[in-house]
């Protein structure tokens, strides 16, 4: 079985190899970057696994190199951030990364995330998963990542599509804003959870007066739910 490859992208050598030191001894293979350029260079070379990505790097910022790979690939993103603002992890997950690490860190817990993101992932593609959902007027493909509309695809970013489909697929069942942050995106998220709102917002202006069999609906005071009428 091949080694699962991992890209460290951060801008501290001494960070990098400890990194490395660690996830090599996990029984992963790891190449580093120090710079944001490098990184979208290496990424395309390497085709990692995962990816371990510094906010703050030199050239491109870590917000501009996930922007960048999300335009090619899903493959999954941890940031880290000396920050730890509120904003900064609202700002990752809308762009697409799947979890956020606050330095100074604990080097076993990155390896637990990663390990928990890549778990996910696998189970994600586990062939027995349920791929499509479909309503009047609505199809949601995760294997293709596509969202058709009135038989049109509609262009979508990876978590919205990840939010809908989740929401779809349990119809009618109300989920709070901490849940979906937990199931979809896949950790406990402390802090602001507006990135929910957010993310519904964008997916109700793709699909406002669709279709009068279904609708996302806000459930006031607890969160979200996807309502289909007449739902045998």
């Amino acid at each position: 079985m091949a080694l699962e490859k991992i890209l460290v992208v951060d801008d501290d050598k001494n960070i990098c190899e400890l990194l490395r030191l660690y996830l090599e001894k996990e029984g992963y293979n790891v190449v580093l970057s120090y710079d944001g350029e490098e990184a979208v260079s290496k990424f395309d070379t390497f085709r990692p696994d995962l990816i371990l990505l510094d906010v703050m790097l030199p050239g491109l910022d870590g917000w501009q190199v996930c922007r960048e790979i999300r335009k090619k690939s899903q493959v999954p993103i941890i940031m880290l951030t000396a920050k730890g603002e509120t904003f900064d992890k609202v700002l990752g997950l809308e762009l697409g990364a799947d979890d956020y690490v606050v330095k100074p860190f604990d080097t076993k817990e990155v390896v637990a995330r990663i390990k928990a993101v890549l778990r996910r992932i696998g189970q994600n593609n586990a062939p027995s998963d349920v791929k499509e959902v479909s309503y009047d007027k609505l199809t949601v493909n995760m294997t293709r990542y596509e969202l058709k509309v009135n038989g049109k695809v509609v262009d979508t970013p990876p978590k919205e599509l990840e939010l809908l489909f989740h929401l779809a697929s349990n119809p009618n069942r109300v989920y709070t804003r901490d849940q979906l942050l937990d199931e979809v995106w896949g950790f406990e998220y402390y802090g602001d959870s507006r990135t929910i709102d957010v993310h519904i917002k964008r997916l109700r202006e793709k699909l406002e007066g669709v279709s009068d069999q279904w609708s996302l609906k806000t459930v006031w005071g607890v969160g979200y739910k996807f309502e289909v009428v007449n739902l045998l």
